[in-house]
């Protein structure tokens, strides 16, 4: 099974985060389902780790959210980890007030955590969704994220 991270999170979104059941209070406990489930124990921890560091973001760090007319030049790494249509989607989140200038950024350093070489729009839209239910006051996006990812219309489209 070549399970990676984005998986992992895939599965705890759907199996305890969406608020349907309960995880294990137990972080082993947990561990050991996700080992039984064919996650290898090496992106277990790195997904723990990922989740732990969104939790920990300052979200203070990328300075204002009130900017509205800003352009962000994507670094070398990032175009060639976020594809053309990562890129977009980002944009067109931003654009349509889904993402924040702050939960933008945040999306790109969790994308970038990621230990893959190139994250999907797939994988993004994941991120992206993870992202804005740890952002306070962010429900109504999060809720239109949600929709995309789960009812896989093409967010171009809207």
């Amino acid at each position: 099974m070549n399970e990676n991270v984005v998986d992992i999170l895939i599965y705890l979104y759907e199996n305890y985060m969406d608020g349907e059941q309960a995880p294990p209070s137990d972080q082993h406990e947990l561990r050991d389902e996700l080992i039984q489930a064919g996650f290898p124990a090496v992106e277990i921890t790195k997904a723990f780790d990922w989740l732990d560091e969104l939790a920990n973001h300052d979200q203070s760090q990328h300075g204002d959210t009130n900017q509205s007319h800003s352009l962000r030049v994507f670094t070398e790494e990032e175009t060639t980890r976020l594809d053309v249509d990562s890129r977009g989607l980002l944009l067109f989140l931003e654009q349509n007030d889904i993402l924040t200038l702050n939960a933008r950024e945040l999306v790109i350093d969790r994308a970038l955590a990621l230990d893959t070489a190139i994250i999907t729009e797939e994988e993004l839209k994941w991120i992206i969704l993870l992202v804005l239910m740890n952002q306070p006051g962010q429900e109504a996006a999060f809720a239109r994220m949600e929709d995309m990812v789960y009812n896989e219309v093409p967010v171009f489209l809207h």
